[in-house]
Parts: C-alpha cells; structure tokens; sequence
C-alpha cells in the first residue's frame, strides 16, 4: 500500500509518501513488515517565527497554504511520480497511492484546517479514501521507523503494555498503550509543557527561539569546563504519587533568580554599554533548567513503568530529542528495570514530519479497512485515548 501523509498541526508544512506491506497482518505480530519512505519532506517556518519567541497560529496558517503545493510538488518528484499542473488534476505520470492519511489533531486549529482542507481536495481530485490520524500516536508511532527506512517491529506484543512518554513544545502526556489504538492517558501538564517551558526560559535568557536546543547546546557547554553551579531549581510535582507533570513554576523560577543574580558582564559597545549576565551564569542556569525537567519526566515515567508492569518505555515529541534527556533515560532503565525495553525515535524523526502520521495512518487503516471518515475536522484538543 502507498500512503499519501499530510502533516501541518504547528509550524512544519510536511508531506511523506510510504510504501508499507506486512505479510500475516497484525495479528501476526507483524514479523514481517516491510516499509519503504518513498519522500520525506519538510519545510519548518522556524527562522519566520523565531522573532516572536513563538508560534503565531494565523501566520502559521498562511505559510501552509503557501508551503503546501511547493512541499506536495518535491515530495511526488523525489517518489518518482513526475509532475503535474497547479490544479494538481493531471499528472504526466499518475501516482499509484491507495490512501491519504492527515493530521487532524492535537495542535493548533488553524494549521490543521489547512492540512486537512488540502488533503481533501487532493482526495476528490484523485478519488482516494483519507485517514485521519492522531498527532500524539504518531509520535509514538515513529520510534519504529529507522533511518534505512525499515519498519523495526518485530512482534509488537512483545511490547505491551508500553509507557509512552510524548514531550513537545505543546503537549506532555504520559499514555499506557495497551495495544496499537488501545491507550490510556495516566498523566499530563496541568500547564506549561515541557518543550514550551523551554522557549519561555531561552527568552528570559535572551538565547532566542526554538529554546529546546539553544538551552541544550549551552548547557553542554558547561559540561564542558567542568563548572560545577550554584543554582539550584525545583523539580514540580516530582514528589507526587500521581502521573502529572506542571513546568509553569520552573519557568517563573528563573524568571526570579535570573533578576535576583549579580552575575553579569560588561556588554561593551556592541550591547549599548548595558551590563549582561555572563556566559557561565546562562550556561548554568540552563544546565540547570533542563536537568530539572529531566528529572521530572524521568521520574513520572519510571514510576508509571514500575506501577503498570510495563514491558516497554517509549518516547516521542521533539523535546526527546535532547541528547541529554536521550542518555539519561537509557542510562536509568537499564539500571533501574534491566528487562524493560526502551525506545527513543532517531533525531530526524522525533520533531514533526509526515512520515510518522502515514504510519500510524496504516495501522487505524488496517483495523477497519472499509471505514469511511466522510467529515473529518480539525480537532485542536484531540485526545489519544478518544480517537
């Protein structure tokens, strides 16, 4: 089967054409998958954003509509498709794709519209079914897809139940997976999530936008020079017995130290004269910023692993893709619960792409081969145990 994936919940106008086949099917186990990523495209609006510190859903919106065509048109040439006219309606060489499978939530309502209206419209034009697929079981999804395009599952009930811990800029959740579109929600933010603490932490600290990685690559900078900090952070909700997670408080946290601190440099001419923090103090402020949020995820999941007899612990979300947070997951489950098996996506795949949503659309697909989705709408709150 040949999927057609549209992904456009934030700020990534992604498309992905996969080929996917399994002989047995899932009652299989699935021993013997066989997936191919025909294209894999991906056009961030990260550098249009970066300026205001953040996502702005309405300019979002109005970069997918433009980025949408461009990304379908590279995505069908690089699957060696051939080409076809801006009302995409005659193709010199018709694609031989089965299904269309789009993002219709969580995320932001105005960016979904779009995928979703585009996906539509291509439907019509080239009579194909859709797939509606649930942005947080993708990222769960693609832990599964490696970088020689090869489906790495061998017997997916070996598996479960699986913890599955999703961390990005808009969503923590911690999900008990039960089987493939069996979950339940143990636990979620009550505010802030963990990669959106991130973005508000790096404009405090004047670092700029995405946070995620500007923190991680100063952090990994005091690591370097062995400098041992004085700053000392919360870990929110670590202590609790329940499974939820609030990142509001660390935020405001350094927002009260950072004004507090008299650590500073002169900023010479370049800075107007102004005085600013000095390096060090912004490379240890986001050591520490991001080994409390470690601490906090590591904890929740470990616990929920232990509670719930998990076979599996499994990430997902761009935030997983801190290479710090990636070694100390792996480094403490392999102490702690020596026969539990752990899953991190490979980097390329941990932020949003397409190739993910085409994947997780093959399996709701192969659950009920003959459903139709005849009004499928944006979902902005859309919950995984709900889809």
């Amino acid at each position: 089967m040949i999927i057609l994936a549209i992904e456009t919940s934030c700020d990534d106008t992604a498309i992905a054409i996969l080929e996917i086949s399994a002989q047995g099917g899932p009652a299989s186990g699935g021993k013997n998958w066989k997936l191919e990523i025909l294209s894999n495209i991906v056009s961030s609006q990260v550098k249009l954003h970066a300026k205001y510190g953040g996502v702005f859903p309405s300019l979002a919106k109005r970069e997918h509509q433009k980025n949408l065509p461009i990304v379908f048109k590279r995505a069908l040439k690089e699957a060696g498709f051939g080409i076809f006219n801006d009302q995409f309606s005659i193709f010199k060489k018709k694609p031989k794709i089965d299904l269309i499978a789009v993002t219709n939530g969580p995320g932001l309502e105005p960016c979904l519209w779009t995928g979703i209206n585009f996906a539509k419209d291509l439907a019509k034009k080239m009579n194909l079914p859709i797939v509606p697929t649930n942005h947080i079981e993708a990222h769960i999804l693609a832990n599964f897809i490696r970088s020689n395009y090869k489906l790495q599952i061998t017997n997916y009930k070996n598996l479960l139940p699986a913890v599955c811990l999703v961390v990005s800029g808009g969503h923590t959740q911690l999900i008990l997976a039960k089987g493939l579109g069996k979950y339940q929600i143990l636990g979620e933010t009550r505010d802030d999530a963990a990669g959106e603490c991130f973005d508000k932490v790096a404009r405090i600290l004047g670092l700029g936008y995405p946070g995620g990685p500007a923190i991680a690559a100063a952090a990994a900078k005091l690591q370097i020079t062995n400098h041992k900090s004085q700053i000392k952070l919360p870990r929110p909700m670590m202590a609790q017995k329940n499974y939820d997670f609030s990142f509001s408080g660390l935020k405001t946290a350094v927002l009260y130290k950072y004004q507090k601190s008299n650590i500073s440099a002169q900023g010479g001419p370049a800075s107007g004269g102004k005085t600013q923090k000095s390096k060090e103090y912004i490379n240890a402020m986001c050591a520490e910023v991001q080994q409390a949020i470690i601490d906090v995820l590591l904890k929740k999941a470990l616990k929920a692993a232990k509670d719930f007899k998990a076979k599996s612990v499994i990430l997902g979300g761009g935030v997983t893709a801190n290479e710090e947070l990636r070694k100390q997951f792996k480094e403490k489950i392999e102490k702690e619960l020596p026969n539990v098996k752990f899953f991190v996506p490979e980097t390329k795949f941990s932020t949003d792409n397409a190739a993910m949503v085409g994947l997780a659309a093959y399996f709701n697909y192969l659950k009920n081969p003959k459903k139709k989705y005849p009004d499928i709408e944006a979902k902005a709150n859309l919950r995984i145990d709900k889809s």
